[in-house]
């Protein structure tokens, strides 16, 4: 669809863009979206590697004695941009224990 617009009509809605959102508010907008994409790709590499820590967690307790105490994790932290610890908190997990 992009590659029947001519020049000109691409030259327009881009004008019309500017005057509903104005000059000052689209950098913003970009940097914000920006920001959110970091923070969405941050969290995605954080998962996949917590699940794959899981997937080696469980093979090696399948073939551990199922005796031994759990160990303590160190809490997570959660950032609200890579770099960002002005505003990382901690993230309280659930204890998932089961009772027999």
């Amino acid at each position: 669809m992009i590659g029947n617009l001519k020049p000109l009509e691409i030259l327009l809605i881009v004008a019309v863009i500017f005057l509903l959102f104005g000059a000052k508010k689209l950098p913003d907008m970009a940097r914000s979206l920006g920001k959110s994409a970091r923070i969405l790709k941050s969290e995605a590499k954080a998962m996949k590697k917590e699940g794959e820590a899981e997937d080696a967690s469980a093979a090696s307790t399948a073939s551990s004695v199922a005796d031994q105490a759990p160990q303590q994790a160190a809490p997570r932290t959660i950032q609200a941009s890579p770099g960002d610890v002005t505003s990382a908190r901690p993230v309280s997990e659930p204890n998932h224990t089961t009772q027999s």
